[in-house]
């Protein structure tokens, strides 16, 4: 059965997946609601760049159901995923700027792929899109070597977002950043879910991050979902495993804000 209530815009049920005897995912359900945040968090090798490349299509469950937009994808083919794909807008690590792409290539590419508009339809849309992230048009020129960190994970967001997708992936978009500018991307991810009124789901190791943006937050160890919640619930909750995971990360529980609101 499809989700019942429409603000439920990504759901899992029981989803399991196998690569040859190994089990990466073991029964994960969740729920990803429209205009909030979810984040997911774990360890390297608890099953979250799996987790996140069967949200987005690119990967088949090897049971369980995923609904997009209350759209059962999993006995979708290739055609029919290439369409769920275009729900979704993905901000990666580094930005993952193609080098030899002025900033103008780089954030028109998906226009490019998949529409056939005109080239100056295009550049417009492109230099719309980088005024509203805070960039001067002047940027449209530059390579990214060019650009500074900041700029260049507007520049990443400027990109996913030129098919308007519902959907934003980013992928552990805090990851080797100080805190400074780990500070200045959750603010980034906020902005984002504020003015275009997108849902967020953020893969991340990084709990500062996560007690900042999000609104809803699900722990991952071995691939399963031992824990969930808010941020307070989860460093507050009966998860011991929560609760041991937050404190090895060094974060205090001082630091967590009041519930998020949608």
């Amino acid at each position: 059965m499809p989700p019942s209530d429409p603000d439920e815009i990504v759901v899992l049920d029981d989803v399991r997946k196998k690569f040859g005897d190994a089990e990466v995912l073991k029964g994960i359900s969740l729920v990803a609601r429209r205009n909030e945040t979810t984040v997911i968090i774990g360890g390297s090798g608890a099953g979250k760049t799996t987790l996140l490349r069967i949200i987005v299509a690119l990967e088949k469950p090897t049971s369980g159901k995923v609904f997009i937009d209350g759209e059962d994808i999993t006995p979708l083919g290739e055609r029919a995923l290439n369409r769920v794909r275009k729900k979704f807008g993905m901000v990666y690590q580094y930005a993952a700027l193609l080098d030899s792409f002025t900033v103008l290539d780089n954030v028109a590419f998906p226009l490019v792929e998949h529409t056939s508009l005109p080239r100056k339809e295009i550049r417009e849309r492109v230099v719309e899109k980088l005024r509203l992230l805070g960039l001067d048009p002047d940027v449209e020129k530059k390579f990214p070597s060019e650009l500074s960190g900041g700029m260049r994970k507007r520049v990443g967001l400027a990109r996913a977002l030129m098919l308007e997708p519902p959907i934003l992936i980013y992928d552990e978009p805090t990851s080797g950043l100080d805190p400074l500018t780990s500070r200045l991307v959750d603010d980034l991810i906020e902005e984002m879910r504020e003015r275009f009124g997108v849902t967020s789901i953020v893969i991340s190791h990084d709990i500062a991050s996560c007690f900042r943006i999000a609104h809803q937050a699900l722990l991952v160890i071995r691939g399963q979902i031992v824990a969930r919640g808010t941020p307070e619930q989860l460093a507050h909750g009966d998860s011991e495993l929560a609760r041991d995971f937050i404190q090895k990360s060094g974060v205090s529980y001082d630091v967590i804000p009041p519930p998020k609101r949608r």
